[in-house]
């Protein structure tokens, strides 16, 4: 799947994430704020590369900021966000792609 332009998903708010994608520099280009980034960093990292690989994009600028999200709402959260970047918004595979 291919970024075409910036795009957000989720909140600030306690249990939650706010995703930022823009179109990369041919890479993965991963950022993360947390503070619980000691205990949870390399997991939340996990969960980040392996929903962009599954959603197939290769190529992105990626920023979360992470207030306490569980696993399921990271993968949502950059699934919502690389869909609202490629445009794609009938049909959504919900949790299809992400197996």
């Amino acid at each position: 799947m291919e970024i075409r332009k910036p795009a957000m998903a989720g909140t600030l708010e306690s249990s939650d994430c706010q995703v930022t994608v823009e179109e990369g520099n041919g890479r993965i280009d991963f950022s993360l704020e947390s503070s619980v980034i000691h205990q949870y960093g390399n997991q939340i990292r996990k969960v980040v590369y392996e929903t962009l690989s599954d959603l197939g994009v290769e190529n992105v600028r990626i920023a979360i900021v992470d207030k306490g999200a569980l696993d399921c709402t990271i993968r949502a959260r950059v699934e919502a966000a690389v869909y609202r970047s490629a445009g794609q918004m009938d049909d959504l595979p919900w949790g299809g792609a992400i197996r």
